[in-house]
């Protein structure tokens, strides 16, 4: 599954996935002074129980790493994914 970079503008970004040229995940953020403040994570019911939001998580970690950035959980998802796990510790805000 290959999710897709998106700059929304104003310091807005994502990464996305589409089938058949329809949005079906996505999950977004806003960077400010480093860090990226994750609001949205979507996943369309065509792909629930695929773990797609993980994934999208974990991309965007990645993308925190790669970038030398940290990361605010705003949204429900990205909240619980921090407390249960600590894979993501080393991006934590």
């Amino acid at each position: 599954m290959e999710f897709t970079y998106k700059d929304k503008g104003n310091n807005y970004g994502a990464f996305e996935y589409e089938q058949n040229g329809e949005r079906v995940a996505e999950i977004t953020w806003l960077l400010r002074d480093g860090v990226m403040n994750m609001d949205h994570t979507y996943v369309s019911d065509v792909l629930r129980g695929q773990g797609v939001a993980k994934k999208l998580l974990d991309r965007a970690a990645d993308y925190a790493r790669e970038n030398n950035l940290k990361m605010n959980a705003i949204c429900s998802y990205v909240v619980s994914s921090f407390e249960k796990s600590d894979a993501y510790d080393d991006v934590k805000v």
